[in-house]
């Protein structure tokens, strides 16, 4: 039932594959993406290569090739220019299989429609997943006043992160599939990592409270007008 949720949410069929920790669901994520010589490229200050412990590099046998940006964004020219550094045809260097963004951000900042489709473009040109961290999903969706479809794979994202702890969840945490060819491999790798919970309806249940009466739009409103004011009040005391 809270998988059907999920899909109505999303407007799509995908698939959903709980988990314990954003950390899990960044390295399955990882693990789905990155094959052998593989590169996903990030931001340099992003959370799966900065406070991970290096879990998704190890889970997935993979690297991190980090791209900078202003405001914790990736800029898309920086990103071009590393792509180009591993040809898909040149063995020695390495092979892009992954980009990964943050959204929220890492700095609080939040990647507007426009600029996920211009990463999405870059990433389908390159032969590239494109996987979005949504460890603080509900706070950006809200500030860009958008649907969950608009802001994923309406703008060719494969993978999101979903997170539900940062927004009032405890342990619980999914990884939304778009590609359902991608099902098999998600259910073998998560039970390989240790994730394929016993007891998971401790975790899907949280989701399904979460989602009633748009619960969880309503505490990421509360939590951007907080950080607004925040802001207002750091702002007033620095002047």
């Amino acid at each position: 039932q809270v998988e059907e949720r999920f899909r109505e949410i999303f407007e799509a069929d995908c698939d959903v594959f709980y988990v314990g920790t954003g950390t899990a669901a960044n390295s399955l994520a990882a693990s789905l993406a990155i094959k052998p010589g593989g590169i996903a490229f990030c931001h340099a200050e992003a959370h799966l290569t900065e406070s991970e412990a290096g879990a998704p590099e190890f889970l997935a046998g993979g690297r991190f090739c980090l791209v900078d940006g202003d405001d914790a964004k990736i800029d898309l020219d920086a990103l071009s220019q590393k792509i180009a550094l591993y040809p898909q045809n040149f063995n020695h260097l390495g092979r892009g299989n992954l980009i990964s963004i943050t959204q929220t951000t890492e700095g609080g900042t939040v990647y507007g429609i426009d600029e996920l489709s211009a990463i999405s473009e870059t990433a389908n040109s390159n032969h590239l997943m494109l996987h979005m961290d949504g460890a603080r999903f509900a706070n950006a969706l809200v500030n860009l006043d958008c649907t969950p479809a608009e802001m994923t794979w309406k703008r060719g994202v494969d993978m999101v992160s979903f997170g539900g702890t940062k927004n009032g969840c405890w342990c619980a945490e999914a990884l939304v599939v778009f590609n359902k060819e991608l099902r098999t491999e998600a259910e073998f790798l998560r039970k390989r990592m240790g994730h394929l919970f016993s007891k998971a309806r401790f975790i899907s249940l949280q989701f399904e409270a979460y989602f009633k009466d748009d619960l969880w739009l309503r505490l990421a409103r509360h939590s951007n007008s907080i950080g607004l004011k925040l802001v207002e009040m750091v702002g007033n005391s620095n002047r």
